[in-house]
């Protein structure tokens, strides 16, 4: 049998057509289990409607009625042995299965829901009759986030009711918008009423409309009807891409809403298989052909805008041969709903736990052990699984409204999201789906992001105290590289590369060092060789002018030692330029220090040789006995001894080696001679100090001695210049970076080295070369004289 009860206090005014679809269903599924001879033989299947909207006193009302059996409800009593009911299908929102739990489960009465599934009904303990068709929907906002990632969509809004299920909602998709880098630019809650327009609640429309996000986020309850109103033209065309489920409605009225602005929706809709003979029974549907059900004459009203009268309704005061296939998708859609599908697996679940009761012969007592563990595969192929701890999880169609240019309206399949895929593969995968139409173009056109992409060669930096995805692009600094779009970090490249100058790849470096061929080690190279065959030179000009005054003065065998020692001063420099290797990394450092020791220390010996000698000249002084060749020559050899000490304990604990620098030039990768011990070499440095130091305080303080070819002055000068090198030398070398390090101490070496030349040696090479009559000792003579006499004036009373 049959049964529409609408509750007496609630008008017809109050129907909300989007209930009675589920009504249909429910109809359809009766309807065909009666037409199977394989299910109830010989039973004809019934059932009531209750239309018990959302008040707790309907509700409890509504159920007392069910279980009495009459329309007055009489708690504790069955008052009809016919048409006894055996199950109740709730639905479509959960509040309303809670309600009704809270009597149904005295009598362990079996409920079926037909909403999404909610997790506090899954409790055994309170909601043991409690049977939820609906896949579990745990991943919708997975769903949702990875649909914003595949658009590149990082700025979105949300709308949710507030209610248990939109807390979960809000949950569950702020921690997957954080793991995938979204951001929300707003949330709003709105109340879970049964009835809810945006365009009384200004506040909200003017954020939705103004709101630089061109996504926003639906998810609510079945309850609720978010109604488009949008009478204002500022909000007739809404540009925003609207995401949201198949269980929250859009009650969209002709002439209130532009179909082009619903076009940009992508509705998340369970999976499921069509059911063959759905859409041959809408079109059938006649308010003729089921006179009794009094909802559908309203139902019918409603959609084709029929004079609904207060006792009569005919068909014929609307327009002829009418159908609900003719009604446009925006008002009817004649494919099964979600809630549609539960409601038609319920009522076979019901019918296959009855049939199982008859054959069997079991007790109705039984009927709950048997819906525990039924599990059939429905018209459509799909598997029905009763068992609550084997709910599957729900993978979704993303479904958009396609408005074609002949007013046909339709909803495509554009996407899917599969929650469960084969091993290995991203669980939260994003396919999109191989549909008869291009995709539209407007979404991946769209842009919705807070900060513009960051291209390669840049980077993020996130502003403070804002979302993560509103930031400033940077460049990636020297020697790193982006080559993606949005990359929080720079890739460093790898020693042996550079990055470009767009910082979108890396290069390989070039190995480089004072090579010979090189312009700079040219110059240096060809320098080294000048001075050194000028001392060549200088040396075969004192060698030819030997027993000359000028030649003898100050100790000649000194004077040849500093020339050779000088020559070699310049040829080590050589060691420097070309490609370091073991040997010469060994050596550069250690002759270096040697030959310079050898040639500071005979400069000190030359300037104390001055010395000793005007002092010997003075009757009875004891520096007669250091005047000669053996002391200075023992002198040098010490000052050598120290130096070579020093070497040998340098490469010993810590020598030199060759060695790579790929931080100096960001396109070159340096060959250079790793000093080791950095101690050691400033201990040869700063040895070769004390020398020079020493030298240049007594070539100073003897400066002023009376002798015709006193080297002091010179010798002062030149060791000026020497330690004013070496004290530059300093700073420069640890300023400097890669070859052109070496290239200071090769120029170093010479300039220390040409000084000491220079100011010691050109002056005597141009008395010998240039002025021949001062290189006679007759002139020294007359010098001699001269310098006696003025000596005699100044003082008199000495004469």
């Amino acid at each position: 049998e049959k049964k529409y009860y609408p509750f007496p206090d609630k008008e017809l005014t109050l129907f909300q057509e989007k209930h009675y679809y589920q009504v249909l269903a429910l109809v359809f599924a009766v309807e065909e289990i009666n037409k199977d001879p394989n299910l109830l033989p010989n039973i004809t299947l019934g059932f009531n409607i209750f239309d018990t909207h959302t008040s707790d006193v309907s509700t409890l009302e509504s159920s007392l009625t069910l279980l009495s059996g009459q329309r007055l409800a009489v708690p504790n009593y069955q008052c009809e042995k016919q048409g006894k009911s055996l199950a109740v299908i709730a639905g479509p929102y959960s509040e309303l299965s809670v309600k009704i739990a809270s009597v149904l489960e005295l009598y362990k009465f079996p409920q079926m829901t037909c909403g999404p599934y909610d997790p506090i009904l899954n409790d055994r303990v309170h909601f043991s009759s409690v049977y939820q068709l609906a896949p579990k929907d745990s991943k919708l906002a997975l769903a949702m986030v990875q649909l914003l990632v595949h658009f590149h969509w990082t700025w979105a809004g949300l709308l949710i009711t507030d209610n248990a299920r939109g807390e979960t909602f809000l949950w569950d998709i702020r921690e997957e918008m954080a793991r995938k880098g979204v951001c929300l630019t707003f949330m709003l809650k709105i109340p879970p009423n049964e009835n809810y327009s945006l365009f009384p609640h200004s506040e909200v429309m003017e954020i939705l409309h103004a709101t630089s996000a061109n996504v926003i986020i639906f998810y609510g309850s079945n309850n609720v009807v978010f109604d488009w109103e949008f009478e204002k033209e500022d909000y007739l065309d809404y540009s925003k891409v609207c995401i949201t489920t198949s269980q929250w409605d859009f009650s969209m009225r002709p002439n209130t809403l532009l179909v082009e602005s619903f076009s940009k929706s992508l509705i998340f809709s369970s999976k499921r298989k069509e059911i063959p003979t759905f859409k041959s029974f809408m079109r059938a549907i006649k308010p003729a052909k089921y006179p009794e059900d009094i909802f559908l004459k309203t139902f019918w009203s409603i959609l084709f805008q029929c004079p609904l009268k207060e006792k009569q309704w005919k068909e014929e005061d609307c327009l002829l041969n009418t159908s609900l296939e003719m009604l446009p998708m925006r008002d009817f859609d004649m494919s099964m709903s979600s809630r549609s599908y539960n409601i038609y697996n319920a009522v076979y679940a019901v019918a296959w736990a009855l049939h199982q009761i008859i054959i069997s012969t079991s007790l109705p007592t039984q009927l709950h052990s048997l819906l525990r563990n039924m599990q059939f595969n429905n018209s459509a192929g799909d598997q029905v699984i009763m068992d609550q701890k084997r709910i599957p999880m729900a993978s979704y169609d993303i479904i958009n409204f396609v408005n074609f240019h002949n007013g046909t309206e339709a909803l495509m399949n554009v996407g899917e999201f599969i929650s469960q895929v084969p091993f290995g593969e991203d669980p939260s995968s994003l396919s999109s789906y191989c549909s008869p139409i291009p995709f539209p173009p407007y979404f991946p056109t769209l842009r919705s992001v807070c900060s513009e992409s960051c291209g390669p060669g840049y980077q993020k930096s996130a502003h403070e105290q804002h979302a993560i995805c509103c930031f400033d692009c940077i460049p990636c600094p020297e020697g790193e590289i982006s080559n993606q779009t949005d990359m929080d970090q720079c890739i460093t490249c790898p020693e042996d590369e550079y990055s470009n100058k767009e910082r979108t790849r890396c290069l390989p470096k070039m190995v480089t060092f004072l090579a010979y061929e090189e312009p700079l080690g040219m110059a240096l190279a060809c320098t080294a060789l000048a001075f050194f065959l000028l001392t060549v030179v200088i040396t075969g000009v004192f060698v030819k002018h030997q027993d000359t005054p000028v030649v003898k003065a100050n100790n000649r065998t000194l004077s040849f030692l500093l020339l050779l020692s000088l020559s070699q001063c310049f040829l080590s420099s050589l060691l420097f330029i070309g490609k370091p290797s073991s040997a010469t990394c060994l050596l550069q450092q250690t002759i270096f220090g040697i030959t310079f020791t050898m040639a500071v220390s005979s400069i000190l010996a030359k300037t104390i040789t001055v010395v000793l000698a005007f002092k010997a000249t003075r009757p009875g002084s004891r520096s007669r006995k250091w005047v000669g060749f053996r002391a200075p020559i023992s002198l040098i050899l010490i000052c050598c001894l120290i130096q070579v000490i020093l070497c040998g304990i340098w490469l010993l604990v810590s020598p030199p080696f060759p060695d790579t620098d790929s931080h100096s030039e960001a396109e070159h990768i340096i060959l250079k001679c790793n000093e080791g011990s950095p101690i050691a070499f400033y201990f040869v440095l700063g040895y070769m100090g004390l020398l020079a130091l020493g030298s240049f305080t007594v070539a100073f303080l003897a400066r002023n001695l009376p002798d015709t070819f006193n080297e002091a002055k010179f010798i002062t000068f030149s060791m000026l210049v020497f330690c004013s090198v070496w004290v530059s030398f300093l700073p420069t070398y640890q300023s400097t970076k890669g070859k052109m390090m070496v290239a200071v101490e090769v120029f170093s070496i010479l300039s220390s080295s040409a000084g000491l030349l220079s100011c010691i040696f050109i002056p005597k090479c141009y008395v010998i070369l240039l002025r021949p009559q001062w290189n006679t000792q007759e002139w020294i003579n007359q010098k001699s004289f001269a310098r006696g006499r003025h000596h005699s004036k100044a003082f008199p009373h000495a004469s």
